[in-house]
């Protein structure tokens, strides 16, 4: 990949509400908010926020993120529909960050490539899925991801192989480097498309059983203990239901805490709060948020 480095930046907007673009629908404004079209605006943009010393969050479908009521102190930059590209190469897909997980689960799917099919109702952007690894139904992003293209704080770009990403549990090496995931080539294999989109429809339906999907929320709250189920503890500690505000831990899910309606950024980390004290008091596990989040306190 060539990037020119001559392109104008995009607009840039001022004070963009940030719930609007997150699953939780909770979060302030952004100082300042921009839409790069190609790598070479993204380029741009970095070197703004360098020359202005101004921090910068990469945001994609916004479905692992928590904003504060206060907002981000920065420029938020979305990577959505203009890094959207998506195609078939032999037996891998090159997919851009801004494409869908489920979406590209589906076309995997359509084009008779198995391999993907545990991605089929995770909420994100494949930037999203790359950078924390992914994963439901013994399945992850690091079992798929052949090489990984980023772009470095001074609009460099590198490759990565699945090797080098160092994956671990809902982590990746560009957690640590503040690299930024442009596109993701995956590895996949022929299957048969009937027995592909029957397991797709199973997961879809044990999704929308076991999950509160009719409610906003960051998906999986917390991230899973070693030796235990975080919903099941959370559950065995008595606490579905609990509520602070318009924030609850889910009933039907208790890894879940949903938003009703109006919940504030407070409402969400007292919530958090009560469950870790309370879970760490009966069971002696402390459980860590498995969404990020991000802005001023």
């Amino acid at each position: 990949m060539t990037v020119s480095r001559q392109t104008a930046a995009p607009q840039i907007l001022k004070n963009q509400t940030l719930k609007e673009y997150t699953t939780f629908r909770i979060g302030g404004p952004a100082d300042f908010w921009a839409e790069p079209k190609t790598p070479a605006e993204l380029r741009a943009l970095l070197e703004i926020c360098r020359e202005r010393s101004l921090p910068y969050f990469i945001l994609g479908q916004g479905s692992n993120v928590l904003f504060t009521d206060k907002g981000y102190r920065g420029m938020v930059i979305f990577l959505g529909q203009h890094f959207g590209r998506i195609s078939r190469e032999e037996e891998t897909i090159r997919v851009g960050a801004g494409v869908r997980l489920k979406d590209a689960a589906q076309y995997a799917l359509a084009e008779g490539l198995d391999g993907l099919v545990f991605a089929c109702g995770i909420p994100g952007s494949i930037g999203g899925a790359v950078f924390m690894n992914a994963g439901a139904y013994d399945g992850e992003m690091k079992q798929v991801v052949a090489e990984v293209t980023v772009m470095d704080r001074q609009g460099n770009i590198h490759c990565y192989s699945g090797e080098e990403m160092d994956f671990g549990y809902r982590r990746s090496r560009i957690q640590e480097s503040g690299e930024i995931i442009l596109e993701a080539l995956l590895q996949l294999k022929p299957g048969d498309r009937q027995a592909m989109a029957e397991k797709t429809a199973e997961l879809t339906r044990r999704r929308e059983e076991k999950q509160p999907l009719e409610l906003a929320s960051a998906g999986s709250t917390f991230k899973r203990p070693e030796g235990y189920f975080a919903g099941k503890l959370i559950m065995d500690a008595g606490l579905a239901g609990y509520t602070c505000g318009d924030a609850a831990v889910s009933t039907k899910h208790c890894g879940f805490v949903v938003n009703r309606g109006n919940a504030s950024f407070a409402d969400v980390m007292n919530v958090i709060g009560h469950v870790q004290k309370t879970v760490e008091e009966k069971f002696g596990v402390r459980l860590q948020p498995e969404v990020r989040i991000v802005g001023e306190r």
